[in-house]
């Protein structure tokens, strides 16, 4: 799959994510074994830890890192909007293959997710 490919994915699945309303994993609390993250329009997002293990997703707190600097007292913010986010958290929970992985990695390091502002 290309990066293209993954923009035409995206753009069709934000549309479908207005239509629909929220992710439930935005509704949920902060428990055990889980973290805090917020989108660039300040969408909170609660987030297992084991997403600390996906390449992708550390990939995105890296850019996180050079885009917004290490907080100190404050959230997390990564360099995507909330739709995206709802995105990739139904891709990570859904799995994916090593191909697709890698494709979506380069599509996250080339245009850094396409909404850092």
């Amino acid at each position: 799959m290309t990066p293209k490919k993954i923009m035409k994915m995206v753009q069709k699945w934000r549309i479908e994510a207005l239509r629909s309303g929220s992710s439930k994993i935005n509704e949920a609390r902060t428990y055990k074994g889980h973290f805090v993250v917020y989108a660039t329009d300040k969408i909170r997002f609660v987030m297992p830890l084991h997403y600390l293990n996906n390449i992708v997703f550390l990939e995105l707190l890296r850019i996180s890192e050079g885009e917004f600097g290490l907080p100190r007292d404050g959230p997390i913010t990564l360099p995507c909007d909330s739709m995206l986010m709802n995105y990739l958290v139904n891709i990570f929970e859904r799995g994916f293959s090593k191909d697709f992985e890698k494709t979506l990695l380069a599509f996250v390091i080339g245009d850094k997710c396409s909404c850092v502002h």
